[in-house]
């Protein structure tokens, strides 16, 4: 038992380096088919990210909000869902922000500023609650679902930007009108970094601790690995989808409320920037942990700032890094196909001939809890089927 788990952590570290180290690899054959140097592009993608203190303020800048979507997709994976409408959850969580001061003045001071992080939470865990309540009331597929909703929202938002609360001031980019500046988040001490990426840190330390060492998080770890034997115990499993859900929404949600009170300081078509996205990928990467969130944020982060560096340097589009962060994301999916065999040649030798034992009966209820999930598969297998199906055509 301790050496599986033991392999278990060896690839869940293992995986992921090869996929990134792949993605790199691909990324640089992108750029030299483009007659450039691969190595320069590498060094300017190192240097971009973190090669001074002014690249770190503008990776940890970046990766604030990719620290809120991603756990919109780690919560709910944990309890058995892939949910990939963080994108909705964000646009409509900013709108909701930049929007309360049309109902009511809030407060000038941290007070106010609270209050319109907190609309905005609200307003992403109900979106993202909608897709986990139409899974468990009428069986639709929540991957499906929460990306058509993301869809909806963003129309909802342009909807309402360039309509009812469209500001007569904004000519050629419709937005609402700015919040006010009391209301704004400032930087960190002695950094150009906003609050955001303390709220980003917070939460996913929090939730992470949530998961692992409380009972609710343990009951949504137990959902997530087998339905069937949850109902057994008696979990509330459909309670519990739909605040996981919920949970994972409003943190979307905050980070379209940070974007909005940090950076935009108005809600307009710049927060459908693709963050709610990135984050599906820093989930996965991350292996839908809370806390390994963090890091891999930065390092995605790192390569959003390093766009910019590569495009003065080598004539390369700004967009060039969204194809490394898509390698990454393939890479990423059809890793998932190895997990579980990479370890498997050694610990399938034994050294010793095993003992023949009968084997015990054991009561229904124990066999039925015992039985493997076939009503909703693990999240990381759903994904890896996108990709895997594709590629098990072929002769073995």
């Amino acid at each position: 038992m301790r050496s599986e788990r033991t392999r278990d952590a060896a690839e869940a570290i293992v995986l992921p380096l090869l996929a990134l180290a792949g993605a790199l690899l691909l990324f640089g054959a992108f750029v030299w088919a483009g007659g450039k140097s691969p190595l320069q592009a590498w060094v300017l993608l190192f240097k971009g990210a973190f090669g001074d203190w002014f690249s770190w303020q503008n990776t940890l800048q970046r990766a604030a909000p990719l620290m809120l979507t991603a756990l919109c997709v780690a919560v709910p994976a944990r309890a058995g869902l892939v949910v990939i409408g963080g994108e909705g959850a964000l646009v409509l969580g900013g709108l909701a922000c930049a929007g309360l001061p049309y109902l009511f003045a809030p407060p000038g001071n941290v007070l106010g500023s609270i209050v319109l992080l907190f609309a905005a939470a609200v307003a992403g865990g109900a979106w993202i609650a909608i897709a986990g309540a139409l899974r468990q009331v009428r069986g639709v597929n929540e991957t499906i679902s929460s990306l058509l909703l993301a869809y909806t929202a963003i129309a909802l938002f342009k909807h309402f930007v360039e309509g009812p609360m469209r500001d007569p001031a904004s000519l050629n980019k419709p937005s609402t009108r700015p919040v006010a500046e009391a209301l704004q988040i400032g930087t960190l001490p002695g950094a150009d970094i906003h609050w955001g990426l303390a709220i980003g840190i917070a939460a996913c330390v929090l939730l992470g601790t949530w998961l692992f060492f409380t009972a609710s998080g343990f009951a949504t770890r137990v959902v997530g690995g087998n339905a069937r034997a949850a109902r057994l115990v008696g979990l509330p499993s459909g309670r519990i989808v739909i605040g996981a859900c919920a949970i994972g929404g409003a943190c979307a949600g905050l980070a379209g409320g940070v974007e909005v009170l940090a950076v935009h300081t108005a809600a307009n078509a710049s927060l459908i920037a693709g963050l709610g996205y990135a984050g599906i990928l820093v989930s996965f990467v991350a292996r839908h942990n809370p806390w390994a969130i963090v890091p891999v944020a930065v390092l995605f982060g790192g390569f959003g700032s390093a766009g910019s560096l590569l495009q003065r340097r080598m004539d390369v589009p700004d967009a060039s890094v969204w194809v490394l962060q898509g390698f990454a994301f393939l890479l990423i999916l059809a890793s998932e196909a190895l997990r579980g065999r990479m370890f498997a040649v050694s610990a399938s030798t034994p050294t010793q001939e095993p003992t023949t034992a009968p084997v015990p009966i054991e009561p229904a209820a124990v066999r039925e809890s015992a039985a493997p999930e076939v009503e909703k598969p693990s999240p990381h297998t759903v994904a890896s089927v996108i990709v895997i199906s594709t590629l098990s055509e072929g002769p073995a």
